[in-house]
């Protein structure tokens, strides 16, 4: 073998053999510190100069899954090694707890978005996600941002995380109307809300809509400060069993289709996932530039 293709990037045997000198000279280390190290060595960085020590890790995974590597034990089971409650429905994930808060929107202001930065910040919004959103989480990879609401007397509302759009969804890729190259090229420009929690003890019309008004605004100069390249259009997802997406539609977000209910592994086309309806949410009115120039 000369050279395999991992994660985007083109390794040679003089990479693997390094990884393997590495965890020979240091069987101590985590995965977490040996990715750290090596994206240190091999320098990557995103366009702010940030390290990403996550691509690294993610490619240690697919090499260790090609059995060219061997990794350390994880050091906590993540989701895929653990058994997984059962996911609860609509109406248990909304059950009232002692305290409410139960007001007009009007008197939580002004409502903020705290960017989640911290090692600590982010451990607590993970908590919040797994314990009370219906799909709950397993955790971001790649490029992200996490906002956490609170009101004007700092008491936590909502949840939400900003993540790597989806690979291909036909419904979205019209709407756009970039090709097949510049869709490989330009991804990264697009982000997916991947998670959106009220915190079931908040009930506040309007809320919903208000937090996505508020992120639509930051978002892309979030995403710029942290990753050096700004963000022209926003999707999600949502389950059409559970929700009605009335506050997306009252944000200014636009619904272009569903998707298919079918998984990536889903060879024989039988549908595995639940009906989504597929909403957009432009950042630019000129958003189509960018993404589809030659």
């Amino acid at each position: 073998m000369t050279t395999i293709r991992v994660q985007g990037r083109d390794l040679t045997e003089a990479h693997l053999e390094e990884i393997r000198r590495v965890r020979a000279d240091y069987p101590e280390w985590s995965r977490f510190q040996l990715s750290v190290f090596l994206a240190e060595g091999w320098q990557w960085r995103n366009g702010a100069g940030r390290l990403k020590d996550m691509a690294v890790r993610t490619m240690l995974l697919k090499l260790q899954e090609r059995g060219l590597i061997a990794l350390p034990p994880p050091l906590r089971r993540n989701g895929r090694g653990r058994a997984q409650a059962r996911a609860p429905s609509c109406a248990e994930l909304f059950s009232d707890p002692p305290e409410r808060i139960a007001t007009a929107l009007d008197s939580l202001r002004p409502v903020s978005l705290e960017l989640v930065d911290s090692l600590g910040q982010r451990r607590h919004a993970h908590q919040l996600l797994e314990r009370y959103h219906y799909r709950g989480y397993s955790g971001a990879v790649g490029e992200n941002v996490q906002y956490l609401a609170r009101d004007a007397r700092q008491r936590e509302l909502a949840v939400m995380v900003f993540g790597a759009a989806a690979w291909k969804v036909a419904a979205r890729d019209q709407f756009i109307g970039w090709s097949d190259q510049q869709r490989m090229e330009r991804l990264a420009w697009l982000a997916n809300q991947q998670r959106f929690l009220i915190l079931p003890w908040v009930q506040v019309l309007h809320l919903a809509s208000h937090l996505l008004a508020l992120a639509a605004r930051r978002l892309s100069a979030d995403w710029q400060s942290r990753y050096g390249h700004r963000i022209w259009l926003v999707e999600t997802f949502v389950e059409q069993k559970c929700f009605a997406a009335t506050s997306y539609k009252a944000a200014g977000w636009t619904q272009v289709g569903q998707t298919t209910g079918r998984t990536r592994q889903d060879r024989q086309r039988t549908i595995q996932t639940p009906l989504k309806s597929v909403w957009l949410r432009p950042l630019h009115p000129r958003f189509r530039t960018p993404l589809t120039a030659p």
